[in-house]
């Protein structure tokens, strides 16, 4: 398949195997948001939870030199060779976020983790491991946040996406708790797609959802302060 990008070319050229995360909104809501950072060439960039690696194609793209990481043997298969597809060269490295990256630091970090609540832990494999979060859906979120000052360069910045469902105004505290200056930089509403549509009753149950049924997305920036 190929993927228009929200702000015109260049296009994607993107395999995606069954189970792993296909680009949607998030991810084009990362690279319009990557591509307002104007990357220096050579720049070290890391991608957590790559997936498909759209989001690694687009920072080698313009000029840095990626490294992407993913639980997922899959995912890591599809973003290798969606950097093929696309004439870019990637690292790819398979851990649990920077447990695959030990000591290193980064002037760019992009991370799309998942973020669906989930009545249920998430599951050893299969396709709801690309979105299961947990019950708040802050499983990863939390533990990113955590780990940014300690991944970031001095002048480093963070790009994280997710849903208003899992708080964005935790998200923020957490990240100023950790040392860091965090904003929203972009955001976009769209209704709810099948996962969450499949979970409104224990979602309303839980009091993450009210009546509405329109997700919206962040994209929040954070820095050294």
């Amino acid at each position: 398949m190929t993927i228009d990008s929200l702000a015109g070319p260049p296009r994607f050229r993107c395999w995606i195997p069954r189970g792993v995360y296909p680009p949607q909104t998030d991810s084009h809501l990362l690279r319009r948001a990557m591509r307002r950072e104007g990357l220096a060439s050579g720049s070290d960039v890391l991608d957590l939870c790559t997936g498909s690696g759209v989001l690694a194609v687009e920072a080698a793209r313009l000029g840095g030199r990626v490294t992407a990481v993913d639980i997922s043997w899959r995912a890591l298969a599809a973003a290798w060779c969606n950097a093929l597809l696309n004439g870019q060269t990637v690292r790819i490295r398979h851990g649990d976020l920077t447990s695959a990256v030990p000591g290193r630091r980064f002037d760019l970090v992009v991370a799309n983790p998942p973020y669906v609540p989930a009545p249920s832990p998430p599951p050893p494999r299969g396709r709801a491991l690309a979105w299961d979060a947990g019950s708040d859906g802050r499983l990863l979120l939390d533990r990113i946040c955590d780990a940014a000052p300690r991944l970031l360069r001095t002048a480093g910045t963070l790009l994280l996406v997710h849903s208003h469902l899992c708080g964005v105004d935790i998200t923020l505290d957490r990240l100023a708790r950790a040392g860091l200056r965090a904003e929203i930089v972009d955001r976009a509403h769209l209704p709810f797609g099948h996962v969450l549509r499949s979970r409104l009753t224990w979602l309303r149950e839980c009091g993450l959802v009210t009546e509405s049924t329109t997700e919206e997305l962040v994209v929040i920036r954070a820095e050294h302060t």
